[in-house]
């Protein structure tokens, strides 16, 4: 009887310890939890709130359009911007509100026009493409060769183009999701290689816009090694289809090109940062950013302006509510998007190390939002899920985990292979407009910013306070 106890009594602390490591397991569970809790959740719909009667992104993009203009990197306008950045931002009540330098290559325009010589003479309205290197001071006269897009000109084996100005008519289709212009665009940035690659003296494009009026839109061109470096220019939508009309009579069609610009201008312009430093996780890092910069053309009201006031305007939203998120949420207002990405390039190679929960970015106007989207490990999903939750009243839809985060984070994405997030814009109209000198405030509709700041606040709180970590990610290739 002694020993039959003695074995019930090890059997029983058995079974009492099995009972302890499943309570212990049971304990650990609830300490990591894997939705939001229900604070967090009511904080998100007064935030969306507090956004849909917010007009700071609207006085912040009428402030740097009307006291700045224009900033162009590496321009003095450009460090009026960032000044100007600075002093809003430390108002506004951030904290480590700073400056950081980012050497560049500046490129500065010159004097330029162009016109149809024969077989009718005409007048171009027409810019200058961004790193397009000067004519002769005389300018150049030539025959073109007509490419109804790049994609004939990449298959042009002859040597047609050989001596010619190129002119590719690449057609840009209006979208809500900006594939159009993702599409055409590949025409303003390859078309200059492809067209020296073949001897051409020059090369002239349809404007990459969707609009019908006489604005010729700018943008960057790019060089490729080993080939002559050739001016580069863009004609507005209705001269475009004057040339392509005058393909029909079947006589040569003839150019004459002056374009002054200098190029490879050594200068520093500034990533601007300011931040929400985080309670519980200050190391890891939300990231919601625009960029700073603009054209020279206009004052970029909708490029970026609009992105720089929506950002801005939904993390000062957390500030006047008194909330303190678990991680940092850090506003980056980064330098030259426009013309080189060395903002983005300068910032990822600094914080390499540092944890980023998600990195997304503004800069598509400011339409509505009508899709959330992500870019997150699997585990992370049901978070995301939740998040759209509280979009949803915005006229947010759930989209894919396939995102892209905007042009600056997503070379933050790939360089470093961090999450993103996306809140998609209607961006239907917004290539009228985007890279010509009518890119102003006008352009803005007041309560479609406020939509764009009510789901900013919201994303970037929830993921602030997320009990999952919506990374690491698999490798990326740097692009």
């Amino acid at each position: 009887m002694i020993r039959n106890n003695t074995r019930a009594r090890r059997t029983l602390l058995r079974l009492l310890g099995a009972c302890c490591l499943c309570l212990a397991a049971g304990s650990a569970v609830q300490a990591q939890p894997t939705s939001f809790s229900a604070a967090d959740l009511l904080a998100a719909e007064r935030l969306r709130e507090a956004g849909l009667a917010s007009g700071l992104a609207y006085e912040l993009v009428d402030s740097l359009v009307t006291e700045v203009g224009a900033r162009p990197a590496g321009s003095l306008n450009d460090q009026r911007a960032v000044d100007w950045a600075l002093d809003r931002l430390r108002h506004l009540g951030f904290s480590n509100v700073r400056a950081e330098p980012v050497p560049l290559r500046a490129w500065k325009r010159g004097e330029a026009h162009a016109h149809i010589t024969a077989p009718y003479p005409h007048p171009l309205v027409m810019t200058a493409l961004g790193n397009s290197v000067a004519t002769p001071k005389e300018g150049l006269h030539a025959e073109i060769a007509y490419y109804p897009d790049l994609e004939t000109l990449k298959a042009d084996v002859s040597d047609r183009a050989n001596g010619r100005i190129v002119f590719i008519d690449q057609k840009t289709e209006r979208s809500r999701d900006a594939r159009g212009y993702g599409r055409a665009v590949a025409a303003r940035i390859q078309g200059t290689a492809e067209a020296a690659r073949r001897g051409a003296i020059a090369v002239a494009i349809r404007s990459i816009g969707t609009d019908r009026d006489r604005l010729a839109h700018t943008g960057s061109t790019r060089y490729a090694e080993g080939l002559s470096k050739i001016p580069a220019l863009a004609v507005s939508v209705p001269d475009a289809d004057l040339i392509g009309r005058l393909t029909r009579y079947g006589q040569p069609i003839k150019m004459h090109l002056a374009l002054q610009a200098e190029g490879g201008i050594a200068a520093v312009s500034h990533n601007v940062i300011a931040e929400i430093p985080g309670s519980e996780l200050p190391n890891e890092v939300v990231l919601i950013g625009a960029h700073l910069d603009s054209w020279d053309l206009g004052p970029g009201a909708l490029d970026d302006g609009a992105g720089v006031g929506i950002v801005t305007a939904a993390a000062r939203l957390m500030l006047e509510a008194g909330l303190k998120p678990r991680r940092t949420v850090r506003v980056v207002l980064f330098a030259n998007e426009e013309n080189g990405f060395d903002g983005a390039i300068a910032y990822a190679d600094k914080y390499k190390g540092q944890v980023h929960q998600f990195v997304g970015e503004s800069d598509l106007g400011a339409g509505l939002v009508y899709r959330f989207q992500s870019r997150v490990r699997p585990e992370a999903l049901p978070l995301i899920q939740q998040i759209a939750q509280p979009l949803a009243p915005l006229g947010i839809a759930l989209g894919s985990n396939e995102g892209s985060p905007g042009p600056d984070a997503g070379v933050l994405m790939r360089r470093n292979a961090w999450p993103a997030l996306e809140l998609s814009q209607d961006g239907s109209d917004y290539f009228d407009w985007h890279h010509t000198p009518n890119d102003t405030l006008d352009k803005i509709d007041p309560a479609k910013l406020r939509q764009n700041v009510a789901a900013w606040a919201v994303m970037s709180w929830l993921a602030a306070q997320s009990p999952v970590a919506f990374g690491p990610m698999p490798t990326a290739a740097k692009p």
